[in-house]
């Protein structure tokens, strides 16, 4: 399934590539492991057209999702949530009132909606920001590798 030899993605990171994908299709953008404060990471944030957010978790097996303490706390940075696992996952254990994507390396289905509950305005606006100059920084770094980071990235 991994194409490139030399860069192999981790199962969760094929996951997220086919969830991007998926998002594409439906006129998103999305940044992969995406930090919105320090201490927060979440697999993919993804910015639609009217300007909503929806994170979404990847999760490659039942051990990764059971380890994972912290999703409640990436609530507040999104409008949506979702998980994103494939199809031989036990979809009957994720918690109800959250979304899910069916997802494998190459695209995604979005199976349930999750419900919506709408950011503050300054809220919106700080992980916009945010999320612009990550893309940025990110494009940066791909066209000039030697680019030596900004005392504020980490």
């Amino acid at each position: 399934m991994i194409e490139n030899t030399s860069n192999p993605l981790q199962a969760g990171q094929l996951l997220a590539r086919g969830v991007s994908r998926h998002l594409r299709s439906h006129g998103f953008v999305s940044i992969e492991e995406f930090v919105p404060e320090r201490g927060k990471r979440v697999d993919v944030m993804a910015l639609g057209p009217k300007g909503e957010l929806w994170v979404i978790e990847c999760k490659s097996s039942l051990a990764d999702f059971q380890s994972d303490h912290k999703w409640q706390g990436y609530l507040e940075w999104c409008d949506r949530y979702f998980w994103a696992v494939d199809t031989a996952f036990p979809t009957e254990i994720l918690p109800d009132g959250t979304g899910l994507i069916i997802a494998d390396s190459y695209d995604a289905e979005l199976i349930r909606m999750g419900p919506e509950a709408k950011l503050a305005a300054a809220r919106r606006k700080k992980v916009i920001q945010k999320f612009a100059m990550d893309a940025a920084r990110r494009l940066q770094r791909f066209r000039d590798p030697k680019l030596l980071p900004l005392p504020d990235e980490s």
